[in-house]
């Protein structure tokens, strides 16, 4: 039987931007663009270049290597050409392979939120498709509560697809906007549009209000098509949208999808599904969902009694899939061998070339299980994983000591009258047998604290001259007014490299001092200096 191939499309840049408490920086955007061009995504949705400033700069360049960089709009306002319309003109302006406009399926949506008749919505969905094409983009169409616009008039709902289609767009994709189809609805709907549109250029997109984003996601596969919207982690307004990470743990291994699809995913970049999903998290600075599934802390945790007993003498007893092939681990508290090989395929990944039998690799594990219970997580912080690794094996020289630094805040009125808090930052080092006093001061404690650190390091001041500060993230480990914090701190050189270390304290200047210093040592191993 031949297989067919299941094309992935994330929106976690765009829809996941309407998330409680999620806010993307220009950087967040960047980095998980990135993350999900390496894990084999096929289009990546950057976001409404035209709609604000931010999405705009996104969008003057292109964001992905191998991924389809997508932009995302309305299809063109009633009462006006598509030639005239701003939002239309943006996404043409936009360095964008393809463009996914959004146009209303449901009758009711036509007339009470556009305002307008249902000829002239579709006259909108054909002009803009038209035009898009003409300028060489592949065009995507979401065809925006396409199954409760269904129910009410099918025969309008099916026409908006058809004209999508027959339009030239590459994937009529039928939303489930408001989350709250069913999967035997989604699979009677889904089955009928087929007769109208081919499955292999129709896609869905789901909403989670029902709990079943997931279900209804598989469940249009199952009908015929052959296109998946998502989001990573299932970030989405209300209750999220359809989660990637689930789908692609779905399709990829379990029977009735593994022997039938192709995806872009590759077996290697499934094996870092948990580090993408934990990195996105660390990204927007949100805890991870310990229960998600394929992917959480606990998805492979078993506690102890007839259950962990059956487990160690057979896995397969209470798992559904190895923890190994997503890159997750087996918790029982008796065994560590599902840390070793977590542990030994991050090592891998960063260039560490160590046998599994090697007794290395159990201290380097021991001593990342003893920093975890401090508060540290290395999902998102690849370089300070990198030093630790290095300095266990013995290969960090000492390159810097910092014998002693102090920070001041202070709070006054200047001679203006006005209100003003001051930070200064005061640090001793030692290089070789040199020992630099620098003093700065900064637009707050850690910046104060950066910029002394980093203005006189000696003979490796050049090597560390083109360091910028990018990111600088705070999270509270354990609650209270003494809670531990866990810093995160992402750096850039000249070279465009970036990369982001860890801290954590009990003193939130403390837990940026390990970060920073981090940063610069991992810096100067990069860059082969020598002591």
């Amino acid at each position: 039987m031949s297989r067919e191939r299941i094309y992935l499309f994330d929106t976690t840049l765009r829809d996941g931007a309407q998330t409680t408490g999620v806010d993307f920086s220009l950087e967040d955007k960047r980095a998980i663009a990135t993350l999900l061009d390496k894990l084999g995504i096929d289009y990546v949705e950057g976001g409404y270049p035209g709609a604000n400033p931010l999405d705009t700069t996104f969008f003057s360049e292109k964001r992905t290597t191998k991924a389809k960089f997508t932009a995302f709009g309305m299809t063109k306002r009633a009462g006006r050409s598509v030639s005239n319309d701003p939002g239309v003109a943006a996404l043409l302006e936009a360095e964008a392979d393809a463009i996914t406009f959004v146009a209303k399926a449901w009758d009711y949506h036509v007339h009470v939120a556009l305002e307008t008749t249902l000829e002239e919505n579709l006259a909108g969905i054909q002009d803009s498709v038209t035009a898009a094409r003409e300028k060489g983009r592949e065009v995507i169409v979401d065809c925006e509560h396409f199954f409760d616009g269904y129910k009410a008039n099918p025969q309008y709902a099916l026409a908006c697809a058809k004209t999508a289609y027959d339009a030239g767009a590459r994937w009529v994709v039928l939303c489930d906007t408001n989350g709250g189809t069913l999967p035997h609805e989604v699979s009677a709907i889904v089955s009928k549009v087929t007769k109208t549109v081919p499955g292999e250029n129709l896609g869905v997109h789901t909403h989670d209000d029902c709990g079943c984003a997931v279900a209804n996601s598989l469940a249009a596969v199952e009908s015929g098509a052959r296109h998946i919207q998502g989001t990573l982690n299932g970030l989405g307004e209300r209750c999220g949208n359809a989660n990637l990470v689930t789908l692609i743990g779905a399709l990829k291994l379990k029977n009735g999808y593994a022997e039938r699809f192709d995806l872009g995913v590759s077996e290697e970049a499934l094996g870092q599904l948990t580090h993408v999903s934990r990195q996105v998290d660390e990204i927007l600075n949100r805890q991870p969902n310990r229960h998600s599934p394929f992917v959480g802390a606990s998805a492979f945790a078993t506690k102890a009694g007839i259950h962990a007993s059956a487990v160690l003498k057979d896995p397969r007893t209470y798992e559904h899939v190895e923890p190994e092939t997503v890159g997750n681990e087996r918790r029982v508290l008796v065994s560590d061998q599902g840390g070793r090989s977590n542990i030994l395929s991050e090592l891998k990944r960063l260039g560490f070339d160590l046998a599994k039998d090697d007794p290395r690799v159990g201290k380097v594990l021991d001593e990342v299980k003893r920093k975890e219970a401090e508060g540290f997580a290395f999902e998102g912080a690849d370089a300070s994983f990198y030093v630790l690794v290095k300095r266990m094996l013995g290969e960090v020289p000492a390159f810097f000591d910092v014998e002693r630094f102090s920070v001041n805040v202070e709070r006054r009125y200047n001679a203006l009258g006005e209100l003003v808090t001051d930070s200064e930052a005061i640090v001793k080092v030692r290089v070789g047998d040199e020992v630099m006093i620098s003093a700065a001061e900064g637009n707050g404690p850690v910046n104060a604290l950066d910029v002394a650190l980093r203005k006189d390091l000696g003979k490796y001041q050049d090597l560390i001259q083109d360091l910028e500060l990018i990111d600088y993230k705070v999270r509270i480990y354990q609650g209270g007014s003494d809670a531990v914090t866990r810093v995160l701190i992402e750096f850039a050189d000249g070279a465009k490299d970036r990369w982001t270390t860890i801290g954590v304290s009990a003193n939130i200047i403390d837990a940026s001092f390990q970060a920073l210093t981090d940063s610069m040592t991992y810096k100067l191993l990069k860059s082969g200096a020598a002591l």
